[in-house]
């Protein structure tokens, strides 16, 4: 279906999650298989049945949408690589913004510390026994 513009249009409506948990359906997962020719988004292998997973090409911390235009296949190890590295990456980066726009916590006044109390013996006996 050409437009006006000469650009074609979708003739299937893109699959939106929700939410960023709603889970991919299987009618849009195969269009997302379909859609990379059955290749392995990150490391360009052909992919087999059961061994892999659907992939936000941007992370949703970093400000990807849980949409099927930015999903892709991909095998389950180069995945979880690719998932613990953007996970390093944004616990770095939230750790200095944190640092930067967080009030520093004010420092512990540091005393020098009580005197040792050593009773004196015989003022104490003096003092009783009076």
């Amino acid at each position: 279906m050409k437009l006006a513009s000469g650009t074609t249009a979708r003739a299937v409506e893109e699959w939106i999650g929700k939410t960023p948990d709603t889970p991919v359906p299987e009618r849009v997962r195969v269009r997302i298989f379909e859609r990379y020719g059955g290749k392995c988004y990150i490391t360009g292998k052909r992919l087999s049945v059961g061994e892999w997973d659907i992939e936000h090409v941007k992370n949703l911390k970093a400000g990807g949408e849980n949409r099927e235009s930015n999903m892709a296949p991909a095998w389950r190890k180069p995945h979880k690589e690719k998932t613990a590295a953007e996970n390093a990456e944004n616990a770095v980066i939230n750790r200095k913004r944190k640092k930067h726009i967080l009030p520093k916590p004010k420092g512990t006044i540091k005393s020098r510390g009580f005197q040792q109390w050593e009773p004196n013996v015989k003022q104490l006996h003096e003092e009783f026994s009076e």
